[in-house]
């Protein structure tokens, strides 16, 4: 196949059909819902699924990767000049958002961090990149305490997003400001 065709006007609507229906079943049913049946909604054989997709992650990648680049500009914009506290807010609170699309959202990225043949693979290292950028400067900036790691960060994004999608948004919400309270700097360090 040419690389440089326009693909056919019907493989195209499939394709953007094949988004739209993985969205909707991904929303109603999380990232681990039967990919027949999106190809079923879609009034496509599970084979033209795989044909655009050839797994689940690659459909995933697809999906997000407009919300990706938004969530990227929104970080770059971070990085540049926001007050660190606020940008580290920011930044929790909208990776929050982003991985609580669908359920099990988070567990297929924090997947595809450690997977580099994962579709998802490079979307998760940029998210991490940003991530631990502004966690540093955080704690340059004296913002959060010296003892916070990244992984307390990302601990903490990964459990929020869970509360959002089984529990609700604003008790996500609550736990985020709760647990970015106690990284702040003026916290005292756990004992123990």
């Amino acid at each position: 196949m040419n690389p440089t065709r326009r693909p056919r006007a019907d493989a195209r609507r499939n394709y953007e059909r094949l988004l739209a229906e993985a969205d909707s079943v991904f929303h109603e049913h999380g990232t681990d819902a039967s990919l027949e049946r999106v190809a079923r909604q879609a009034g496509v054989a599970i084979g033209t699924l795989y044909g655009h997709f050839p797994n689940r992650r690659a459909l995933v990648a697809a999906l997000l990767r407009e919300r990706h680049e938004t969530l990227f500009d929104l970080g770059a914009r971070l990085t540049a000049g926001v007050p660190p506290a606020d940008a580290l807010d920011v930044w929790v609170r909208a990776v929050v958002v982003h991985t609580a699309a669908y359920r099990g959202l988070a567990a297929l990225l924090a997947d595809g961090l450690g997977d580099e043949a994962s579709e998802l693979h490079a979307a998760c290292r940029r998210m991490t990149s940003i991530s631990e950028s502004l966690i540093a400067g955080a704690r340059a900036a004296g913002a959060i305490r010296p003892d916070v790691a990244g992984e307390d960060v990302f601990a903490l994004m990964n459990a929020a997003a869970w509360v959002h999608v089984e529990i609700s948004p604003a008790q996500s919400d609550r736990l985020v400001t709760f647990t970015l309270d106690g990284l702040a700097a003026h916290a005292s360090p756990a004992s123990g």
